[in-house]
C-alpha cells in the first residue's frame, strides 16, 4: 500500500525554486533512501512534506488524501515526524523534558520514554541533563528519540549522520532496524551513498531539485548512481 506520494512537487524559497517536479512514492513499511550532493533540494524535500514549506494541497498526498497545505502539526498529528538536520533540540530543557515534548501529539502507539531508552540507554543515563550538555551523537539520538515519541508512521531522518564520529554513525544506524520492525516507514536523507544504499529497500537521487534516478540498490550501477549524483 502506498503510504506517501509526491505528485509533481515543486518548492520555493521566496523566489528562489528548490524544487521542480518531484514525483516520489513510499510504500508502507519501506525505507526509502534520498541521496544527492549539497544544495540538490533533499532537506527541502523532507520539510516540504513535513508542512514546513508551503505546497499545493494535491501535490502531497498521504494515505491517498491531499495534505500539502496542512500545518506541521495537523501533519505529525496524522503520523509524519521529522527528524531535522542539526537536531534542533529544545535548548531549555532536559534531555527527558525535550523526549517528552514528542507525546504533545497525543497520539497512541508502541514509542513510550522507556522504550525510547531502551533504543538509546544513554539517554535514560543523561534524562536529566540539559539536551545542550550531550555529545553530538547523544543530540542525535534525542533527535531521533524525541520523534518517535510522537509515534509516527512515517519517520523523516534529515542527515541524521552530519558531522558525526564514525563509530557513533554506526549506533545511530543500528538502530534503524528495531524502529522498522515496530512498523515505522523511513524516508533517510543521506549525502554517504553506501551507508544509504545499504539501509535502503529503494533510492531516489536528487540533482538541482529534480530525481534523476529512482531504483533499488541492487538494480542500480556505481555508474549510473554516479551519473545521477553529480550529472557528469
Amino acid at each position: 500500500m502506498t503510504l506517501l506520494a509526491t505528485l509533481g512537487l515543486t518548492a520555493f524559497y521566496g523566489d528562489f525554486q528548490a524544487l521542480f517536479g518531484v514525483d516520489l512514492t513510499v510504500a508502507e513499511g519501506e525505507a526509502v533512501a534520498i541521496i544527492g550532493a549539497n544544495g540538490a533540494g533533499k532537506s527541502t524535500l523532507l520539510r516540504t512534506i513535513s508542512g514546513l514549506l508551503p505546497a499545493p494541497r494535491e501535490r502531497i498526498l498521504y494515505r491517498g488524501q491531499a495534505i500539502g497545505a496542512l500545518p506541521p502539526a495537523d501533519i505529525v498529528a496524522r503520523g509524519v515526524a521529522l527528524v531535522p538536520e542539526g537536531r534542533r533540540l529544545f535548548p531549555s530543557l532536559s534531555v527527558e523534558e525535550n523526549l517528552l515534548m514528542g507525546q504533545q501529539c497525543g497520539r497512541k502507539g508502541p514509542w513510550t520514554l522507556d522504550r525510547v531508552y531502551r533504543l538509546f540507554p544513554m539517554l535514560r543515563e543523561r534524562r536529566r541533563q540539559p539536551a545542550t550538555s550531550l555529545s553530538g551523537g547523544q543530540q542525535q539520538m534525542a533527535a531521533i528519540g524525541r520523534a518517535l515519541m510522537t509515534n509516527p508512521e512515517l519517520l523523516l531522518c534529515d542527515e541524521i549522520s552530519l558531522g558525526l564520529a564514525p563509530v557513533i554513525i554506526r549506533d545511530v544506524y543500528a538502530a534503524l532496524p528495531g524502529i522498522r520492525g515496530e512498523g515505522t516507514t523511513l524516508i533517510v536523507v543521506e549525502q554517504d551513498v553506501n551507508r544509504a544504499l545499504g539501509i535502503a529497500d529503494r533510492v531516489y537521487c536528487l540533482q538541482e531539485g529534480r530525481v534523476t534516478l529512482e531504483g533499488r540498490p541492487s538494480d542500480l550501477t556505481r555508474e549510473q548512481i554516479k551519473l545521477a549524483y553529480f550529472g557528469v
